[in-house]
């Protein structure tokens, strides 16, 4: 029988964990406006208009609401109209942003207004509710996060992997464990997040959480 994870209720969890994403990400926002103009010129530069997209995700007990990032491929298509598939249509600037998670950048704005949080289960397509399992869904009860990454260096993501981390966070959430997060994101951006690049994984369909993503040579 699959185990149904206990959501962590703490004053941290209730109250404090809010306050500090209000603050942070107020500060944030103001100290990196001027990184926000200089990728919004490149975007308009090399991606065109417009320089974000826009996708609706569930958020805090599968809530549907908007998430916003900046542009990492072009909308090039075929002689049929069609967009090209994705690995074509990811630009030199795309990898180098998403690498550096500079593409989350938006989602600063969310955090602020409260449909997200810091640290969290990131927010995935509204498509894949239907395929979570009871426990995977609790992963929706917490709001989603800038990111939940995991604390420990992987070689390999499966939809699995990225779903007990979340369940590991949700069970363990607490000041000390966001503040390593913290560390882990900066981490991530300093060096980058190579599976977040070189990964190819597919979409997630429910019969495929044990299919790993690796890094390519």
């Amino acid at each position: 029988m699959e185990a149904i994870p206990n959501v962590r209720h703490t004053v941290y969890t209730k109250y404090i964990k809010r306050m500090l994403d209000i603050v942070l990400s107020g500060v944030a926002i103001l100290i990196l406006s001027p990184l926000f103009l200089v990728i919004s010129v490149l975007e308009l530069l090399i991606h065109g208009r417009p320089i974000m997209y826009i996708q609706e995700r569930p958020g805090l007990h599968g809530k549907i609401f908007r998430v916003y990032k900046f542009r990492s491929m072009t909308n090039e298509k075929d002689e049929d109209g069609v967009l090209l598939p994705e690995d074509e249509r990811v630009t030199k600037f795309g990898k180098l942003i998403r690498r550096l998670s500079l593409d989350e950048l938006p989602e600063l704005f969310c955090i602020f207004t409260g449909k997200m949080s810091i640290i969290g289960p990131r927010p995935l397509l509204v498509k894949y509710l239907p395929f979570y399992t009871k426990r995977h869904m609790m992963r929706h009860e917490v709001r989603p996060g800038f990111a939940c990454v995991p604390l420990k260096p992987v070689k390999t993501w499966s939809w699995n992997d990225q779903f007990e981390n979340d369940i590991w966070y949700i069970e363990n959430c607490s000041f000390w464990v966001d503040v390593k997060e913290i560390f882990a994101v900066l981490h991530e951006a300093v060096e980058g997040a190579e599976y977040r690049v070189s990964g190819n994984r597919a979409e997630f369909n429910g019969e495929n959480l044990y299919t790993d993503v690796k890094e390519k040579a």
